[in-house]
């Protein structure tokens, strides 16, 4: 029985199937024809399928072609972005990459020259503003002066300079607006050269006005106010403080404003200055963009070295008035250099005291009117012995007459200006607590010094080495000529006795039995080297301490170098006297070694090592990197040259002495029987008489070295002897074609005892430095068996008697001179 089947209700069917349903079905009698109506429905479903699975085939399509062109348009803009453009594939994507690599770069290039004479038409209608309100301003002070100027000679009134002053301010404000704008021009368009150049070359017009005309009614001003005051006061005014003497503290009121207006403007106009100027040199020098720090950096560097305006024209007018005194005192200087300082001090605390505030106003960060007072007072005394002292002081020099007077007048004017310059140095920072490291930093003290007069004299500078190497070396003359100064180590005779424990931690030229020439030399040396550090320019220091110091040092390098070589060593061997300024010269150059080691390690000696300033002129040819490289070199060949001459000479000498010795094979074979039938006694044994002469001599030698050589070399010395003897000895005897009997090897064995004892106070086992000798006394005295048990493993070949020798502990022989030193051995005595 079919099971019912439940229809849904009118509510469950949707509504379109309804309305299809009505639309088809409206009368009972319709139902009849369903039949016939289902398979037209069926065949229109069939169709939909068809077209259906026609479009997602068509669709499918589509979406692989819009990938493959999406891809290739990708890879096209990969390939614009690396600057590698790829080829067109096909013509499906060729007329997008054609927008792409060709019509895209060309419209972006367009926007972008759009877009820049946008901004450079804005910058220059910008520039143009502010250099037309700076004229304009420029224009009104100039014709405010003219007017001035024919209505009347006298001294302006101080509203004028009050509305002049108004104006230059205007025309300050405009040129720090202009200074903004062409730092960012630089900065982001450095290419923008045209415009660059046209404006500065405006604003340097207005400047060559305004600058003057500022300077000329500063001037005004302060001599309205009673500046300069009077250098010297009577008993009175001594009373008085030096603010009463002080115009500046006088000021009040609209005077002070007014002043502190001017002051501004001044330092306003070198601010920019040092800006514009700053902004030049990067872009010339380093052809890159400039940053509008590097501006402020180059800007609060150069007030420390140039000095700032207003306080220059502060001492201008006392300058005129010292040199007055400066031309009566040129043959005593150090009244100039004491005027200079008292000047600078009675005005130090009030110039602080008054002009800091202002300076701080103008906000000038770094700068210190206490510095900038000293830096001017400084500059008026450099310009003076610029113009007046250096040239009389050198003239004769150039023309060949040179005289002790001259000399001493012009390292006396040294000497003076390096006292000055410390003195200087202190009163400038008095007052500022600076400790420790940060003391030595340069630059955090004023750099300013009055020996940056060589800077561009460099012929005053050769001038100046050459008197100081001649003073030293007139100096020095009569040590060289004294015999008893390159010979006496201790300046006095408790000192003669004097015995140091062997250390090789040497502090002082005592330990090193260096002659007192060598602290005199040094001395001078020194002397002149703290005297070119105060040559603020490295260059110019590196130059005079290679000129002065360096070529000094080479001199007695010489003369130390031709005492050495004036000795005949084969004399000099048995020569006490010659032996003695042998070692001299051997333990001076190992003093001189250690000094300029220790001088190369200074932190402002190797800074000037490794100077790369190039030396011009003459200096080319001085040593450098490092500084005494060369000088440490000569004394390192020289102590090799002469340890090696002494050595040679001790060797030949007791070969000499021994000669006998070596030659008397017959002695190893004597026998246990004398011919007389007497029995030697192997216990009393004494040493060979042919080998004592020769044991003696080197006993006194090498004792007499040991007191008069430094430690260092004497060490090198004896190890050296003990090797040449060790080789001399062994193959002289164990390796000639001597016999060797029991009583004979024991007799050899004595005399090496000997040997070895002479080297006992040197080292806890001597025998270790005569290894050759030692192993062939090994090899003598191993029993019959063992001799013959060994000859037969040398015949095995080379392996069997290497190993054979190493568990005998034999290092130091090969095995063939090993079967020799064997087969010497006499048999059944």
């Amino acid at each position: 029985m079919a099971t019912p089947v439940t229809l849904p209700g009118s509510g469950g069917i949707p509504r379109w199937l309804l309305g299809f349903l009505q639309d088809h079905f409206r009368e009972p009698e319709d139902l009849s024809s369903i039949q016939s109506f289902t398979a037209r429905l069926k065949q229109q479903c069939d169709e939909h399928e068809v077209e259906l699975l026609h479009l997602k085939r068509r669709l499918s399509l589509a979406v692989s072609s819009w990938i493959s062109q999406s891809n290739e348009v990708g890879r096209i803009l990969s390939g614009i972005e690396s600057g590698h453009p790829c080829p067109l594939p096909d013509e499906s994507v060729r007329s997008h990459g054609k927008i792409l690599l060709v019509e895209l770069p060309l419209i972006a290039k367009e926007v972008g020259r759009i877009q820049s004479v946008r901004l450079y038409a804005e910058s220059a209608l910008r520039l143009e503003t502010l250099v037309g309100d700076l004229e304009d301003a420029t224009l009104s002070m100039m014709k405010q002066v003219s007017r001035k100027t024919k209505a009347s000679n006298q001294t302006m009134a101080q509203d004028e300079i009050g509305w002049r002053l108004a104006k230059l301010l205007v025309a300050v404000k405009a040129m720090k607006d202009i200074e903004e704008v062409l730092a960012g021009v630089a900065n982001n368009r450095p290419w923008w050269t045209n415009l660059l150049k046209a404006v500065d070359s405006r604003v340097d017009k207005a400047l060559a006005i305004l600058r003057p005309q500022c300077l000329t009614d500063y001037r005004i001003l302060i001599a309205s106010l009673g500046w300069p005051p009077a250098l010297s006061a009577t008993n009175v005014e001594k009373d008085n403080s030096m603010e009463m003497q002080n115009p500046l503290f006088l000021m009040q009121g609209e005077k002070k404003a007014r002043y502190s207006q001017c002051f501004l403007a001044l330092c306003s106009l070198q601010q920019l200055q040092a800006k514009r100027e700053a902004r030049s040199i990067l872009l010339q020098k380093n052809h890159r963009a400039c940053n509008p720090s590097d501006f402020k950096d180059v800007d609060e560097v150069s007030f420390f070295k140039y000095g700032l305006w207003p306080i220059d024209e502060l001492v201008k007018p006392i300058a005129l008035r010292m040199e007055y005194h400066f031309s009566r005192w040129l043959d005593q200087p150090k009244f100039i250099f004491a005027l200079v300082y008292k000047i600078t001090q009675n005005f130090l605390d009030g110039v602080e005291n008054i002009l800091q505030p202002f300076i701080d106003n103008a906000r000038i960060l770094g700068c210190s009117a206490k510095e900038a007072w000293v830096l001017a007072m400084m500059k008026v005394l450099l310009d003076y012995l610029e113009r007046q002292v250096f040239p009389a002081l050198t003239k004769n020099h150039c023309k060949g007459d040179v005289d002790s007077e001259v000399t001493s007048s012009l390292l006396h004017m040294v000497e003076l200006m390096i006292t000055f310059d410390r003195r200087m140095k202190i009163l400038s920072t008095s007052g500022i607590h600076v400790t420790g490291s940060f003391a030595a930093i340069e630059g955090f003290v004023p750099s300013f010094s009055i020996m940056s007069i060589f800077n561009d004299h460099s012929d005053w500078l050769q001038i100046w080495a050459e008197m100081e190497m001649k003073d030293a070396e007139g100096k020095l003359k009569p040590q060289l000529e004294d015999e008893t100064s390159w010979l006496k180590v201790f300046s006095n005779q408790a000192g003669d006795t004097y015995e140091k424990e062997e250390s090789f931690l040497f502090l002082s030229r005592e330990d090193y039995k260096a002659p007192l020439i060598a602290d005199s030399v040094f001395h001078f040396a020194w002397a002149m080297i703290e005297r070119g550090l105060a040559i603020p320019c490295m260059q110019r220091r590196n130059q005079f301490i290679g000129a002065s110091a360096n070529l000094f040092l080479s001199h007695f390098f010489n003369i130390l170098l031709e005492r050495s070589r004036d000795v005949e060593f084969m004399v000099a061997i048995t020569d006490d006297i010659e032996l003695l300024r042998l070692c001299s010269a051997i333990n001076t150059a190992c003093y001189c070694e250690h000094v300029l080691q220790g001088w190369s390690e200074d932190v402002n000696l190797m800074e000037m090592g490794a100077s790369g300033d190039d030396a011009k002129g003459l200096f080319d040819r001085l040593p450098r990197h490092p500084l005494f490289e060369d000088g440490i070199m000569v004394l390192v060949n020289l102590q090799t040259d002469c340890l090696e001459e002494i050595l040679t000479a001790l060797l030949l000498h007791f070969d000499n002495l021994c000669w006998n010795y070596v030659q008397d094979s017959g002695q190893w074979e004597m026998k246990q029987v004398d011919s007389d039938g007497s029995i030697r006694d192997e216990e009393y044994l004494f040493i060979s008489p042919t080998f004592i002469e020769a044991i003696d001599m080197l006993r006194d030698r090498i004792q007499f070295l040991k007191q008069n050589l430094n430690p260092q070399n004497f060490l090198d010395l004896w190890r050296s002897i003990a090797g040449g003897l060790d080789h001399f000895i062994f193959t002289s005897i164990p390796m000639s074609n001597a016999s060797f009997s029991s009583l004979g090897i024991k007799q050899f064995r004595t005399d090496m005892k000997a040997l070895f004892l002479i080297f006992k106070p040197f080292c806890a086992r001597p025998e270790a430095f005569f290894p050759c000798i030692s192993n062939s006394l090994k090899l003598l005295e191993i029993n019959e068996k063992d001799a013959d048990q060994m000859l037969k493993l040398f015949s095995q070949g080379h392996t069997a008697s290497e190993d054979c020798l190493r568990l005998q502990g034999l290092f130091h022989v090969s095995p063939s001179r090993a079967k020799k030193v064997l087969r010497n051995r006499m048999r059944g005595d």
